[in-house]
């Protein structure tokens, strides 16, 4: 499986307050840009996998709207979040 437990404590422990800071923003945030470049080299090699396709916009919807949270409410955090995983330039 792509998305292990290990994978999962080492991605919160990166990018949240510790490996168990699994509601924090940044931390869904940066599981979510995991899961989503997941799901597009999946859809390059699947082009016709139609479910997938949705999956991936549901996830890229969820990640804006955690994204705009922190841009409203915390921008130091925002832009921290965004130069780290490189999300815009």
């Amino acid at each position: 499986m792509y998305l292990d437990v290990a994978k999962k404590k080492e991605i919160f422990e990166k990018y949240g307050k510790s490996n168990t800071d699994t509601g924090s923003p940044e931390s869904q945030i940066a599981l979510f840009s995991y899961r989503i470049s997941h799901l597009t080299e999946h859809l390059k090699l699947n082009r016709k996998d139609y479910t997938t396709e949705r999956s991936l916009t549901i996830l890229v919807g969820k990640r804006r709207k955690l994204l705009n949270y922190l841009k409203n409410n915390d921008i130091e955090r925002y832009r921290a979040i965004v130069k780290t995983l490189g999300l815009r330039k």
